[in-house]
């Protein structure tokens, strides 16, 4: 299915031209039929000779509803630029074309209309030239000029024709699975509720999907569709499609709004644009100043801020930074059109290169001029990059909603992003761009070497400890410390794979003494207190560390022989009696019930034994005999 937009001036012949071909009358409204002028945006379909349903938008042409009909040609596959025979080129001609040219629409067919009202055939070729004149002044340069006459039918066949020639030149409409409805209008139907229609893109929307509208965020579901006035289960992206919408009033919907999966696109303030501004404006585009934007079927008051330019004057390019007052759900690539609010006039337009900056950038940044110039000219690795730049890595589906990239398009750019070196495979589904993930990698080693200098006599830094200090989430800490040559995991620890705890000679001293204390009585150890003055605390953690010492509670360490001998016994006496209580405990080691009560709390805790009543039988993680 393909989409154009009907384009010209009021009087001529658009809607003539539109009814003779569809036998439909896209002025729906009674004050557009009875002042033979189209207001707002009408809608019509055709079925083409090879098959293929066209749907038709036909837009206003006066220049008081020039706004109405910059909210119908944001979906469109091409259009028709309507110039009547008897009237020629007028300024109304050239807004629209030049509306056309900045939205990237460059796929345009020129119906000549009206050319029964013509009796000399040099005037048709005069008027044809003035066309194609204009035409040469823009990307659109190669269109068709087609006579036509909507009373005798002339030129209709050959219309028909070289407008499905164009179409079938041009590539499908992607699918990267992230429906978009710019909703272009909005009713309600007795027994069926609200109903919005608009030009699907981006991916399928199905019958029973939930959908998010934005900028609202209001939740709702799809009830039923149609396409063309038949039911469809499916709507395929370029396809005109009305949506039922269950959940939603008539009222909680404009147009404007964006209708699309609940999390797929959030609306934004500020947004990072390259603009073009038309040659044919009287004064400069000055920093700050106040102009309407509009993409898609939104709009919203607006201020720009010139990046790299003190003003932009007509027929220049620039980068713009634009504050709306309105919060719009805009997404990269997006086309847009600026105008000046009061007196109304169309300045200009281009593309969306990041619909999120997140601030306000400084003027003349070099910088950032160059982060913006390879986002809207980079190689597609380039841009998959960018997009996978952060503070965390992003999942697939997350990359390809963002570059809009088919399923064929974005296995290519993401094949030769990871050939370039250009983004990192974190797992299956996850992607960070290099630069990122060697920042973050270059921070975790950082951290982990300055924590050495301070503590040296640690085996490492506590895993818990380093995420919160770099402030990730504990799996991409596994994957980076998996992939990481230069650091180790050892228990809850994390070191340098040539870290050493080193002690000096005065301090082995300390320990020889600390371990003949602990070995003269080994089941009744003295407090913790106590070994520290001995060794200091230092040397006591690091003996800790090492498993020489074994920490079962805030006061009491063994040595590691006798913590093993100690559980050695315990599921053995069980395994003999099928339980051991402190008392026990007690007797068999001549200890305390201190120490008894102690030691079988720490294996509670770890599941190597487990209590029941008084007593303790073994627990889920006791090793087996």
């Amino acid at each position: 299915m393909r989409v154009v937009g009907t384009s010209g001036h009021v009087d001529h012949g658009k809607s003539t031209l539109v009814q003779t071909l569809t036998g439909i009358n896209p002025d729906r409204l009674e004050e557009e039929q009875n002042r033979k002028l189209t207001i707002d945006l009408g809608f019509a379909w055709v079925t083409l000779p090879d098959g293929e349903m066209l749907g038709i938008v036909d837009v206003p042409g006066h220049r008081d509803f020039i706004e109405n009909m910059l909210a119908g040609v944001g979906g469109i596959d091409a259009a028709i630029l309507v110039v009547a025979a008897d009237e020629g080129v007028m300024p109304q001609t050239r807004e629209h074309l030049a509306i056309l040219d900045l939205l990237g629409v460059d796929n345009v067919v020129v119906a000549l209309t009206k050319i029964d009202l013509i009796d000399d055939p040099d005037w048709i070729e005069l008027v044809t030239l003035d066309v194609e004149d204009l035409l040469a002044t823009t990307q659109i340069d190669n269109a068709p000029v087609v006579p036509v006459s909507s009373m005798t039918g002339e030129g209709l066949d050959t219309l028909i024709h070289t407008l499905q020639a164009r179409l079938n030149q041009l590539p499908q409409r992607v699918n990267f699975h992230h429906p978009r409805l710019p909703i272009d209008r909005v009713f309600s139907v007795s027994g069926f509720g609200t109903v919005v229609t608009g030009t699907l893109s981006g991916g399928t929307l199905h019958v029973g999907d939930n959908i998010e509208l934005q900028p609202s965020g209001e939740m709702g579901r799809v009830r039923g569709m149609q396409s063309y006035k038949q039911d469809v289960e499916t709507a395929s992206p370029g396809s005109r499609v009305a949506v039922n919408i269950a959940g939603l009033n008539k009222e909680q919907v404009q147009r404007g709004d964006v209708l699309t999966y609940p999390g797929h696109i959030h609306s934004t303030l500020l947004v990072d644009v390259y603009f073009q501004h038309l040659q044919d404006i009287d004064r400069p585009l000055k920093h700050n100043a106040e102009v309407k934007l509009f993409s898609g079927a939104s709009e919203s008051l607006a201020n720009v801020r010139l990046l790299n330019d003190e003003t932009l004057a007509p027929a220049s390019e620039g980068w713009l930074q634009i504050r709306l007052r309105d919060a719009l759900p805009l997404t990269r690539g997006d086309r847009f059109i600026l105008r000046y609010p009061s007196p109304a006039q169309t300045i200009g337009g281009g593309v969306i290169v990041n619909p999120h900056p997140g601030r306000r950038w400084k003027r003349f940044q070099s910088d950032v001029i160059h982060d913006l110039e390879m986002r809207l000219s980079g190689t597609p690795a380039e841009r998959l990059a960018q997009i996978a730049e952060g503070e965390s890595p992003v999942k697939l589906q997350v990359l390809q909603k963002n570059v809009g990239y088919s399923d064929a398009e974005l296995a290519q750019a993401l094949d030769d992003a990871l050939h370039e070196h250009l983004i990192t495979q974190l797992s299956d589904t996850l992607y960070w761009a290099t630069s990122s993930y060697q920042q973050m990698l270059s921070q975790m080693i950082t951290e982990v070497a300055i924590y050495h200098q301070i503590n040296p006599l640690r085996l490492g830094i506590l895993k818990a400890e380093l995420q919160s200090r770099l402030k990730i989430k504990l799996n991409l800490l596994d994957m980076m410390l998996s992939a990481s040559a230069r650091l180790v995991t050892e228990d809850h620890f994390v070191r340098q794979v040539d870290h050493q705890i080193v002690f000096s000679d005065q301090q082995i001293t300390n320990i020889d003494q600390v371990m003949r204390v602990l070995g003269d009585s080994a089941y009744m150890p003295p407090p913790l207190d106590e070994l520290n003055q001995i060794a200091g605390d230092t040397v006591i953690r690091a003996l800790i560390d090492l498993k020489k010492l074994v920490n079962i509670s805030d006061g009491i360490v063994f040595t590691r022989d006798a913590y093993e001998t100690l559980v050695s016994h315990i599921l053995v006496y069980i395994d003999n009696h099928n339980e051991i209580d402190a008392k026990t405990l007690r007797d068999e080691f001549s200890t305390s019930r201190k120490y008894a009560i102690a030691m079988l709390e720490h294996l509670d805790s770890l599941g190597i034994t487990q209590r029941v009543g008084d007593a303790r039988q073994r627990g889920r993680n006791a090793p087996r005999t």
